[in-house]
């Protein structure tokens, strides 16, 4: 899932015109040492789902872990071509789970369906950066709306492949890259969700302060291509009121051997439109938002194997994504934000989607509805600076079970961070 997050200039890139920077980012380089960072994210995460009415398996997953990102990453040596390094090193740790509570995916499972202790994962990429080119060779994450790795249990997605970034021209950002494996959430080999090849291309351009527009292009070998395309506008009303505007679509089409079919009909391949359209309107410390979104064409919104978090459409909230073939789904969001009222870092978030004809194995008129719920406190000062607690709760309902094997479900997720920087 990929939670889409708002704010009142929701832009992806600088403002700018086309004119060229007089300065490169490799111009102003310090080297591989002085321009060096080192970061620990340390992540405790209590996940409990409870499945109502599941016939087919066990009714409740609950597990707690804790988990360490270490990330580090060098500058660049001086010159015209600078040299670099970025390396991850992740830890997942077992602090309760149970072989009947096993499978909320934030550990890897044994054949006796038991959660590990623990496993650990790793990497390194090599860099290269011409002026305001970066060229990143090896394991990494990634953002984009056709390849996005997902951050959504203990320890998050790894990439392995080549993407080249480039923003010579102020307020454009270009990308280009070739991806060969991922390795999953809550594994450690390399090539876990069965990754051939993906190649990606496309780029965002801001054309003011307030307006930029997204192209993408993705093949993903004997799954699927993809485009998609987004606009942003963001319109100030005064100093403490404005609207914020943002579509989003998809174009999914089989590709080679077409592994992932129509889930209605094995014998038809991907062929469809994915879009959505949302507005939020912004004052003070309140955003309400309203999203629509549709899919059309043969099958639903395919995503996963090119990244768990490839899914940047406005209805793709904690549980479901409401992408099924056929599928009409309606939001309305509410958002406060409590440092208007004396506590900075203190926020509130809570959502209704409901999506209604839905076409899947098992209906041609399904019907499902989620409501979340989303309190998080960051602490502003003292020696635990940036130590975050967060609570998310999720509340789905489907008619005759077809999403997930179960008509109801309650989730539950208590998340605590504290990120140390180091260097």
């Amino acid at each position: 899932m990929r939670v889409m997050k708002w704010s009142m200039i929701a832009l992806a890139v600088s403002a700018g015109t086309s004119q060229l920077a007089f300065a490169s980012a490799q111009d102003e380089s310090k080297g591989f040492i002085e321009d060096s960072t080192l970061s620990v994210k340390t992540r405790m995460l209590y996940f409990s789902r409870d499945r109502r009415n599941n016939d087919t398996g066990p009714s409740r997953s609950e597990e707690t872990g804790l988990g360490f990102l270490g990330t580090y990453e060098s500058g660049f040596t001086q010159g015209t071509i600078g040299v670099g390094l970025d390396a991850i090193g992740m830890l997942g740790l077992k602090l309760d789970s149970g072989k009947g509570r096993a499978g909320t995916g934030l550990f890897p499972t044994g054949s006796d369906g038991r959660s590990q202790d623990d496993y650990s994962k790793g990497g390194a990429a090599v860099k290269f950066r011409i002026s305001d080119t970066v060229l990143k060779v090896g394991d990494q994450f990634t953002a984009l709306p056709v390849f996005a790795t997902d951050d959504s249990r203990l320890l998050p997605e790894i990439a392995q492949g080549a993407l080249i970034t480039s923003s010579e021209i102020k307020g454009l950002t270009l990308n280009a890259g070739r991806f060969t494996s991922l390795t999953a959430q809550e594994q450690t080999n390399r090539d876990s969700l069965q990754l051939k090849s993906a190649d990606v291309f496309g780029g965002t351009y801001a054309f003011t302060d307030n307006l930029s527009t997204s192209l993408y292009y993705s093949k993903v070998e004997d799954y699927w291509r993809k485009y998609y395309a987004n606009i942003n506008w963001a319109l100030p009303i005064s100093d403490d009121q404005g609207l914020v505007f943002d579509f989003n679509i998809y174009d999914t089409k089989s590709d080679g051997q077409g592994l992932q079919r129509a889930a209605k009909d094995d014998a038809t391949k991907l062929d469809n439109r994915a879009f959505s359209l949302s507005g939020a309107y912004n004052i003070g410390a309140h955003t309400f938002t309203l999203a629509f979104q549709r899919v059309t064409g043969d099958g639903d919104y395919g995503y996963g194997v090119d990244g768990g978090g490839t899914v940047f459409l406005a209805n793709s909230v904690a549980r479901s994504d409401f992408n099924a073939e056929d599928e009409k789904s309606w939001q309305a969001r509410y958002d406060l934000n409590f440092a208007e009222y004396g506590i900075p870092g203190l926020s509130f978030m809570t959502r209704y989607v409901r999506g209604t004809g839905a076409n899947t194995a098992t209906t041609n008129n399904g019907k499902e509805w989620e409501r979340d719920v989303d309190i998080k406190y960051v602490l502003q000062e003292g020696p635990a600076k940036d130590l975050s607690f967060r609570v998310r709760q999720a509340t789905y309902r489907s008619s005759d079970g077809v999403y997930y094997g179960s008509s109801s479900i309650d989730e539950l997720r208590l998340i605590v961070e504290y990120p140390l920087s180091i260097l």
